[in-house]
């Protein structure tokens, strides 16, 4: 990551909504530079850091909030459970996204594990954290990511536009309290991964829940159809 303005990192209208933590961006910047220089690394690459804000902030319908990114080398991509096309196999929290999302919708498994297309259409996928050391997840929690990714979320809300918020896991529910008096509603389950899903995500459609809030909203429904 380089340290280059915000507004060449960013979308214009995420480059507006995060200035007020454009010194915190480049400090975060300042700390994944030393992490390279003392031999750890970080995950995704430099590039993709800040993917999930070159998607039009005017076009956010619906957030997907993750936790940090996967701790395997090859998988983050910069948008929270996505991962390059050609990773095999998928993480296990995807195969169970993946799994509800056949049951809710009734389509077929997706030919790979790139999310992309729902962040082209109105999807935000963004982890609470927006970076981790190769091998050691949490491992960048409480470095500084949070007061970015709380200014982002803070943001969208205060467009006043239609939002849904999907809430997957305890970390993601405790956003809650930032939405309560806001346009913006909820959906809330257990996490997608191995450990939980069997407790409450599987069986929560989440996808067409949000698209019948968004309606209820007056806004269009997400085409959530993957190749």
């Amino acid at each position: 990551m380089t340290a280059r303005p915000l507004r060449e990192l960013v979308e214009e209208g995420w480059a507006a909504a995060l200035e007020p933590v454009a010194p915190q961006v480049a400090q975060m910047g300042e700390f994944l530079r030393a992490e390279l220089a003392a031999g750890n690394g970080y995950l995704p690459a430099g590039q993709n850091v800040l993917r999930a804000f070159t998607f039009p902030f005017e076009r956010v319908k619906v957030l997907i909030v993750g936790q940090d990114p996967y701790p395997t080398p090859g998988h983050a991509v910069g948008l929270s459970f996505s991962v390059a096309a050609d990773v095999r196999p998928l993480p296990r929290s995807l195969e169970n996204i993946f799994t509800e999302y056949g049951k809710d919708l009734g389509y077929p498994p997706p030919a790979t594990g790139d999310l992309t297309p729902w962040a082209e259409r109105g999807v935000m996928l963004l982890n609470r954290v927006l970076t981790v050391r190769p091998g050691s997840p949490a491992s960048h929690r409480g470095k500084g990511w949070e007061a970015v990714t709380e200014c982002a979320i803070r943001a969208l809300i205060a467009r006043r536009q239609p939002l849904v918020a999907v809430l997957w896991g305890r970390d993601a529910s405790t956003l809650k309290p930032m939405l309560e008096g806001s346009d913006c509603v909820s959906i809330e389950s257990p996490h997608p991964s191995p450990l939980s899903a069997s407790r409450g995500f599987f069986g929560s459609r989440p996808f067409s829940r949000a698209n019948e809030l968004l309606e209820k909203l007056g806004a269009d429904p997400i085409d959530w159809h993957l190749p």
